[in-house]
């Protein structure tokens, strides 16, 4: 979810299982107060983590009603620590820094800066940044593809 959405490790620990809704053959997930579609697969993941969560503590959470964690920690009532989620990540090669900001400059392109603003949580001047790095990044790139010099070699 963090190189789909962008999503911040530590939301991400915040989400709770009421957060997952299934509406005939697509499925969402809410992220601040938005609906998100998900892909296929990754619904399916995330189903499957619901039924069948991963407790590391004998320890089980309050069945009170409330919502439990996506990714529940020890014990099993509080989500898992967004430190943990960043090494097991490292573990498998996967930079959560890069991959955040290469989401966030892939949305941009496609979402206006107050709609990600809303959606990954950052304030609106920061959207607006990202914004303008995204354009301002493309502008450069198309720029060097257009001269004349920059121009790949032909094949033979």
């Amino acid at each position: 979810m963090i190189r789909l959405y962008a999503l911040p490790v530590v939301r991400l620990v915040e989400l709770t299982t009421d957060r997952f809704e299934r509406a005939g053959d697509d499925a969402y997930l809410t992220i601040e107060r938005n609906p998100v579609l998900l892909p296929p697969k990754l619904a399916l993941l995330i189903e499957q983590q619901i039924a069948r969560p991963t407790v590391r503590s004998m320890l089980r959470p309050p069945q009170d009603g409330r919502p439990t964690y996506l990714l529940p920690g020890v014990p099993a009532h509080r989500p898992i620590t967004a430190q943990r989620i960043v090494n097991k990540l490292r573990k498998h090669g996967l930079e959560v820094i890069s991959a955040r900001n290469t989401a966030m400059l892939e949305a941009v392109a496609d979402l206006p800066p107050i709609v990600i603003s809303g959606l990954f949580g950052v304030s609106a001047g920061s959207a607006h940044r990202w914004a303008r790095f995204a354009q301002d990044s493309w502008t450069d790139y198309l720029a060097a593809c257009t001269n004349d010099d920059a121009k790949p070699p032909e094949r033979s």
